[in-house]
């Protein structure tokens, strides 16, 4: 689940899917207004049983305030070769620092918010990055990375879901995933759950069960749910119903029924 420490509603949500069971994953926002407060809860989780991730932010809450652009800037001056790379590289590596200082390991996965860390330059640094702090990565300690590509148009429920997911593959994940191999840093399969945030809690239901009857051994269901806290969100609405399916009872139930086996990632890899 993406965006820990955006906001309280967002932690909230977060701590309690993964108390019931329907969260594996989870992607930490370090310079995100609530990570201080709820930093501690996540590093009480389980690491066997949750993966707590790097979600590496260039557009929102970065923690150098200079860095931050919005994610058309940030595309349009990475594709143009016109990133500032030596402060890119302190962001990253400051975003890396952060989160190793709150939970006092190393992060499971790194993804980005807006799927920031497969674009050019940013995705060759962090993964530079990743080598340097953590050159044991033979023995299966490296954390894995984030892969967006998508599955096929059968796999979504509606036209626009998967325009959206082949047009942020197209942004890099194919250039990543070719880096991530050529130095042995593991990923995902495939990335589901990508739409545009629009719908009832009927519609996200039908795009989730097309999503996870499609699902395969090592693909990654992203998601954003959070609760309410009367701040600021673009996606509060949508937050609550992914909330509100995820769960619920029927969600549990018709995981049991299909007999879906919801994992964290690592476990999928080093099974692999």
């Amino acid at each position: 689940m993406d965006d820990f420490g955006l906001h309280r509603g967002i932690n909230e949500a977060v701590l309690a899917l993964v108390g019931m069971g329907r969260v594996q994953a989870v992607s930490a926002q370090v310079g995100g207004p609530a990570w201080s407060a709820g930093a501690r809860e996540l590093s009480l989780l389980d690491p066997q049983g949750v993966d707590v991730g790097l979600h590496l932010d260039l557009t929102e809450c970065p923690l150098q305030a200079g860095i931050r652009m919005p994610l058309k800037e940030a595309i349009g001056r990475a594709y143009a070769g016109r990133l500032n790379v030596a402060q890119l590289r302190s962001e990253i590596r400051a975003q890396f620092d952060a989160f190793e200082d709150a939970l006092g390991r190393a992060p499971a996965y790194v993804d980005g918010h807006q799927h920031v860390h497969q674009l050019p330059v940013v995705r060759s640094l962090l993964v530079q990055e990743l080598l340097l702090r953590y050159p044991e990565r033979n023995t299966g300690r490296m954390p894995w990375l984030r892969n967006t590509r998508g599955p096929s148009r059968k796999a979504h429920a509606d036209w626009g879901t998967w325009a959206k997911a082949e047009v942020i593959a197209a942004l890099g994940s194919r250039a990543l995933a070719l880096l991530a191999q050529r130095h042995a840093v593991a990923q995902n399969r495939r990335l589901l759950g990508v739409y545009d945030f629009s719908g009832d809690a009927q519609a996200y239901g039908r795009r989730l069960w097309r999503w996870l009857g499609a699902a395969e051994n090592g693909d990654l269901l992203m998601c954003h749910a959070g609760l309410s806290t009367g701040q600021a969100d673009p996606l509060a609405r949508a937050r609550f119903i992914e909330f509100s399916v995820l769960g619920s009872l029927e969600f549990a139930e018709r995981v049991a029924f299909k007999n879906i086996r919801l994992r964290p990632m690592h476990q999928i890899l080093e099974s692999r």
